[in-house]
């Protein structure tokens, strides 16, 4: 992946359908893997939050960002650097007790990795781990070395920028005054 960061797109639009596949159409003709897909309600009422991570070139990101807010039910589409954002993923670890249990201490897992247990049966244990994506896969790796993992997911990326409010927030303001000075 020369010369490829990894950007995260962000989305604004109404809850639309058909809207994720008119999305994802873009990425697929430019021949960019979606890495990572979160999408939710915003801080906004009424407004969503596509959260896409992909790498790419500088230029290319910015070309699939532009084409994205051409869309007619795309209210704002924005691209960042990590250095921009605040970001965690979330993962679940479903592992069995009893060889959880033999590793001696799991509370040297627990606070070394900043994990918690979310459910625990004779049988299998779930662990929950917040972080970012190094931090998660660290804890998968560990574990699929000592103990074996049965079951993994880990989420998309959330983000958020560093700035006072959402991006969005400042674009319709910026809209409304001009409705106001007309």
């Amino acid at each position: 992946m020369e010369n490829k960061t990894l950007y995260t797109i962000t989305i604004f639009s109404e809850n639309m359908v058909g809207l994720l596949n008119q999305i994802t159409v873009i990425f697929t003709r430019r021949g960019l893997n979606i890495e990572t897909l979160s999408v939710s309600p915003s801080a906004i009422e009424g407004i969503h939050k596509f959260t896409i991570t992909t790498f790419s070139e500088h230029e290319m990101v910015e070309k699939v960002v532009k084409q994205i807010d051409k869309r007619v039910d795309i209210l704002k589409a924005y691209y960042n650097t990590d250095e921009n954002l605040v970001f965690q993923e979330i993962a679940l670890y479903k592992l069995p007790t009893d060889k959880l249990l033999s590793l001696g201490s799991i509370e040297d897992i627990i606070r070394r990795y900043n994990a918690r247990i979310l459910d625990m049966t004779e049988v299998w244990t779930v662990l929950e781990k917040t972080g970012h994506y190094d931090e998660t896969q660290a804890l998968f790796d560990e574990l699929s070395a000592k103990i074996g993992v049965l079951q993994f997911i880990r989420s998309g990326r959330i983000a958020i920028t560093k700035s006072k409010v959402e991006r969005l927030s400042d674009m319709l303001a910026a809209m409304e005054q001009m409705l106001n000075d007309k």
